[in-house]
C-alpha cells in the first residue's frame, strides 16, 4: 500500500508492504526508492512488516530545495511520527544507512535496533557515475541498454515521461545529495546506543573491510559485522543471505 504525508509544503511517499508483523522502517540509497525493498519485505514476512520511505527527491516523493544531512534526518523523524508505530527497528542502505544511524544517534528513544548496509562512518562519495547517467532515452530498453550492467540496480526508478524514459530522481539533485553526504560522521555512529548490525559486501567499492572493522571496534559490544558475497548493493546481489542476516539479527541474540 502506498501512503503519503507532508513535511512543510512537501509531500513524501512510502510503501507499506503490509501484514501484522513488527514494523521495520527501511531507507533506500541513491538511485533507488522504496520499491527496492520489495524482495526483502517478502522474505521477512510475516514476522516483520517492512515500511519503506521514498526519501526526498526520490520515487513518488517531491523534490526538495535542500538535501543536507539535517533535512534527511528530519524527514525520517516525520515519517516515523506519521506511522504511529512506536519505537521501531530501522534499516538503511548507503545514503539511507547514514540517515538511519544519524536518526538512531539523535533519537535513541525511537530506535530499537539498527541495520546499516554498506556505508561507512566517513563518506567520500564520487558522483562521476551520476553525471554520466543518460537523462532520457526513447524507450525503456534503450535506457537499460545505456546503463549496461548497472541497469538492474536502477530499474526500480525507471519512469516514463513526455520526453521518453528517465528516472524518478533528478540527476542534479542526486549530485547535490551526494556532496552533502560526504564527510566525517563518526560522532553520529558512536552515539548510537541500540543493537546494530553492519552489513558489508565483500566486493564493495564503498565500504572497505578495515573501515568496517573500525566501526565495530568503536561500538564494542553494541555492533556486529556481517560480510556477504556482494557488491555495494548487498540486498540485491545476495538477497537470500541478506534477508537471513537481517532476520537473525532482529530475532535477538543466538
Amino acid at each position: 500500500m502506498r501512503g503519503f504525508f507532508t513535511v512543510g509544503s512537501r509531500r513524501l511517499s512510502y510503501l507499506d508492504f503490509g501484514g501484522s508483523g513488527t514494523p521495520l522502517l527501511a531507507l533506500h540509497g541513491h538511485y533507488n526508492e522504496a520499491s527496492a525493498f520489495a524482495p526483502l519485505a517478502e522474505a521477512l514476512a510475516p514476522r516483520w512488516r517492512v515500511i519503506a520511505l521514498d526519501q526526498r527527491g526520490h520515487g513518488a516523493s517531491d523534490r526538495a530545495e535542500s538535501y543536507e544531512r539535517d533535512d534527511y534526518v528530519a524527514d525520517v523523524a516525520a515519517f516515523h511520527r506519521h506511522l504511529q508505530v512506536g519505537p521501531a527497528a530501522v534499516l538503511g542502505h548507503s545514503l539511507g544507512g547514514v540517515n538511519a544511524y544519524q536518526y538512531a544517534g539523535r533519537h535513541a528513544d525511537r530506535v530499537t535496533a539498527l541495520i546499516v548496509e554498506d556505508i561507512g562512518a566517513v563518506v567520500d562519495c564520487d558522483w562521476s557515475f551520476t553525471t554520466s547517467l543518460p537523462r532520457h532515452a526513447p524507450f525503456r530498453h534503450a535506457l537499460a541498454s545505456a546503463l549496461g550492467a548497472t541497469a538492474p540496480y536502477l530499474e526500480c526508478s525507471f519512469r516514463r515521461s513526455k520526453d521518453g524514459w528517465g528516472f524518478s530522481f533528478d540527476i542534479d539533485d542526486t549530485v547535490a545529495s551526494q556532496k552533502a553526504l560526504n564527510g566525517d560522521h563518526w560522532k553520529d555512529w558512536v552515539s548510537v546506543s541500540c543493537p546494530t548490525l553492519l552489513i558489508r559486501g565483500t566486493r564493495s567499492d564503498e565500504l572497505a573491510a578495515g573501515h568496517a572493522r573500525e566501526m565495530i571496534a568503536r561500538r564494542a559490544g553494541q555492533a556486529r559485522l556481517a560480510e556477504l558475497p556482494a557488491g555495494h548493493v548487498v540486498h540485491h546481489d545476495a538477497q537470500a543471505q541478506f534477508a537471513a542476516a537481517v532476520s537473525a539479527f532482529l530475532s535477538g541474540p543466538d
